[in-house]
């Protein structure tokens, strides 16, 4: 039987990403809300990304959110640094196991030296490397047997120690890692799935081919993708009001996104490179559902974060000041105020 492949418009798709990221509307306090924000990982490669993350989707997230008890800190996709709950981390961890023996060797050995030279012990990044006898940055190839987890504070290196593997095999794992990238950043492909993952195309590939009917084709208005089958009421319904601003850390889920998407994104080029710069890439401003800006901490002059307007969608032609107060009040759970917020009028 052939499926229909859903035709689905911008606004159709950006509507159910911020939905599934619990964007428009913040989740209530608790470890069920934080999971659900987590629920793609968190990534928290710039100091406290993770915890700006969690203030976008979670009411009253203070400035020990990431530090709660059901989430956990490790390298995950990409080797880079996530925030994930604690009960998931089977799916951010064995869901990234190399796929070649080797590999799954080097992972294991590495970890299983780690555990016996740490012998419990929480120790820094430096010194675990020397006491396994190998580059401190080579300790993240073990991560994805599920026992290393870190701590990292972004101004010292990380504390790293071991844990006990968590349950679960790695091919359903992998699975569960491809469902909540389709959720998160459906429609997608499994090239989008492997860029975002640091898994190989092929075995990308290979995973939505095993999710079978579970998954719908979609054409979007940068190509086909795939949905999962259980979204599509989702990224059909009339979308519900979008939040009025939302403060997006660099590396936010929302536009942590390969080529074709950030074209979806921010379609116009100029504005979009500065969003996605070459190196570091600035925050995000969300206002009423679309990028309208860029952001990045302030100095030790106290000006707070300096934004900068962009145009996403080729719909906004400069946001007034009085659009943007909820930006201003609802302030990141930092360790002091942010200070003055400034968004040029115009272009």
């Amino acid at each position: 039987m052939t499926i229909a492949r859903l035709d689905l418009t911008r606004e159709q798709i950006l509507a159910f990403r911020r939905r599934a990221g619990g964007l428009d509307e913040r989740l209530p306090p608790g470890p069920d809300s934080l999971r659900r924000a987590a629920w793609c990982g968190l990534q928290d490669s710039m100091p406290r990304a993770a915890l700006l993350s969690i203030h976008a989707r979670v009411a009253r997230a203070g400035p020990s959110a990431w530090e709660d008890p059901s989430l956990v800190q490790l390298w995950g996709p990409r080797f880079s640094v996530f925030v994930v709950a604690a009960r998931d981390l089977a799916v951010f961890s064995l869901g990234l196991l190399p796929d070649d023996v080797k590999g799954r060797e080097k992972a294991a050995d590495l970890a299983a030296r780690l555990h016996t030279a740490l012998g419990g012990r929480r120790v820094p990044h430096e010194e675990a490397g020397v006491a396994v006898g190998v580059p401190a940055n080579r300790l993240r190839y073990a991560a994805a047997t599920g026992t290393v987890l870190i701590r990292w504070e972004g101004a010292r290196q990380p504390a790293v120690w071991t844990v006990p593997p968590p349950e679960g095999d790695d091919r359903a794992a992998r699975l569960e890692l491809a469902r909540r990238y389709l959720h998160s950043y459906g429609p997608a492909t499994p090239e989008g799935f492997a860029r975002w993952s640091g898994i190989g195309p092929r075995y990308c590939a290979a995973a939505f081919q095993a999710l079978g009917d579970s998954l719908a084709p979609a054409s979007t208005p940068v190509g086909d993708a795939w949905l999962l089958a259980e979204d599509e009421a989702a990224v059909r319904a009339v979308p519900g009001p979008a939040a009025p601003a939302r403060l997006l850390p660099s590396g936010d889920a929302y536009f942590l996104l390969p080529g074709g998407d950030r074209d979806l994104l921010v379609s116009d080029t100029g504005r979009r490179d500065a969003l996605w710069t070459p190196r570091v890439w600035p925050g995000a401003l969300l206002v009423r559902g679309e990028i309208c800006g860029t952001w990045a901490a302030g100095g030790s002059g106290g000006d707070g974060p300096a934004l900068a307007p962009a145009d996403p969608g080729g719909t906004r032609r400069g946001h007034r000041r009085s659009g943007v107060p909820a930006a201003a009040r609802a302030e990141p759970p930092c360790h002091g105020p942010l200070g003055r917020v400034n968004l040029p009028l115009g272009e």
